[in-house]
């Protein structure tokens, strides 16, 4: 379930302007004197009124470290202070002032644990990373992720997927070796193989392909970087993994915390055809 907070203000414009042109958010929604903006899966409505209000703190999320620092650069003029590391919340963040002298707090949550991406924000800006930090993905998130997971679609709900979850260095040096497009296997902390069962569905492929994307999403919404390695579905990878050779390989994917942040690359416009 969702919300929104709504705020009084006596300068809709100017504070319209500095949210979305400061902090990148996007006008949701226009009615009559009242604007709702989004960023992630954060509403924030404005309506137009004699009065104002200042109660409270905004806190809006970031990716990473340097993209608070990014917007302290912005909001340097209206910050209270720098940067700083709260080792006891975890969080690496800042307060600053909007036009109306509102508290906004830019933060990034070193805590790994909690999804916060909105449906549209999820589809739009996961991408394929290839390079990635030291630190391990835990146990408790890769079962987090794997849990979403497994409610995506099969063939008469056949459920026919299996995955591999792969930290020997051995064997990712392996993988990574098995062709060029594999070296991002070799950056990551683990890998994972995503493995569809033919005995159990007729549409293995369709089926291991769908879970595998849907993998694919569930990790970039705890933040956990991946990148689709193709035709991985070899005799010599199910040697490696001990997968049985009838079995379906949908793809062998690095797993890990992003050392980069690829834009998002302009894309074409839909082609739409009605019969």
């Amino acid at each position: 379930m969702n919300g929104i907070i709504f705020f009084k203000t006596r300068k809709l414009a100017e504070v319209t302007l500095f949210y979305t042109r400061t902090l990148d958010m996007t006008i949701w929604l226009e009615q009559a004197d009242c604007r709702i903006l989004q960023r992630g899966n954060l509403l924030l409505g404005f309506c137009q009124r004699d009065f104002v209000d200042t109660q409270g703190t905004i806190t809006i999320f970031t990716e990473n470290r340097e993209e608070v620092d990014y917007v302290y650069s912005l909001l340097r003029e209206r910050a209270d202070k720098e940067p700083v590391f709260n080792k006891t919340y975890g969080i690496y963040h800042f307060f600053a002032r909007d036009p109306e002298d509102r508290t906004v707090e830019i933060q990034w949550f070193d805590h790994r644990l909690s999804p916060y991406r909105s449906g549209s924000d999820l589809l739009i800006s996961r991408r394929s990373i290839r390079s990635f930090t030291s630190d391990p993905i835990s146990d408790e998130i890769l079962h987090r992720i794997l849990d979403s997971t497994r409610y995506a679609p099969s063939a008469r709900n056949s459920q026919p997927v299996y995955f591999v979850a792969v930290r020997s260095e051995d064997k990712i040096r392996k993988l990574a070796n098995v062709r060029s497009a594999a070296a991002p296997i070799a950056k990551a902390p683990m890998a994972l193989a995503i493995v569809a069962d033919p005995g159990i569905s007729r549409r293995a492929v369709q089926d291991g392909d769908i879970a595998a994307y849907h993998l694919l999403l569930a990790a970039w919404d705890y933040g956990v970087g991946t990148c689709w390695i193709a035709d991985m579905d070899r005799p010599e990878v199910k040697q490696i993994l001990n997968i049985p050779d009838h079995h379906y390989i949908s793809t062998v994917t690095p797993l890990g915390w992003p050392a980069e942040s690829p834009p998002i690359r302009e894309r074409r416009l839909v082609s739409l055809k009605n019969l």
